[in-house]
């Protein structure tokens, strides 16, 4: 019985000290996520490379190096947000994350079935309005409704050799994130 109790007592210390390591490590992880890197580095609607800046850290680390990224922030609360970018690269994907970092939807070109990428991300009060009166300019866009305020718009494209660098550089480079008022 006194082995059980020492037991208990040393492993109620035990969490206790990881417990409060954890804490004090809180504020140190949350300051390097996504959201707070490309905040620290622009704007809302600014399309940022996720890349390393020379001599610093990527914003986050790219699972597949054949693949350049770039990403905006975006407040639905300021109105919608547009994602636009076109050129011909042999394969695009947008992805829109949260606040948070979890992914809310994700589409490429093969299921946009166009080689330019023109989306629309709106809430489900916006869409509601759009639904109405669709503008003309907004016609061939593909509609991306969800319930978040902020979040992030990530575009990669794929680099299978360093022939088609030019172009993918030029297709990510002109993409833009803008506000649409709605």
């Amino acid at each position: 019985m006194r082995s059980l109790a020492r037991a208990l007592v040393l492993g109620l210390l035990g969490a206790g000290i990881i417990h409060i390591l954890v804490l004090l490590l809180v504020p140190d992880f949350t300051e390097r996520d996504a959201w707070s890197r490309l905040a620290m580095m622009s704007d809302l609607y600014v399309m940022r490379p996720l890349e390393a800046e020379t001599g610093g850290p990527p914003v986050v680390k790219s699972a597949d190096p054949l693949f350049e990224t770039v990403a905006c922030r975006f407040d639905l609360n300021e109105g919608m947000a547009r994602i636009r970018a076109s050129g011909h690269v042999p394969f695009w994907s947008v992805s829109i994350y949260d606040r948070s970092g979890h992914n809310i939807y994700s589409f490429n070109d093969r299921s946009a079935d166009k080689a330019s990428l023109d989306a629309v991300v709106l809430t489900p009060a916006q869409m509601s309005v759009v639904r109405k009166e669709l503008p003309e300019e907004l016609s061939g866009s593909v509609f991306v409704e969800t319930d978040i305020g902020e979040g992030i718009a990530v575009i990669r494209a794929f680099v299978p050799d360093e022939s088609w660098r030019p172009g993918v550089e030029r297709f990510l480079g002109q993409a833009n994130c803008v506000r649409l008022v709605s």
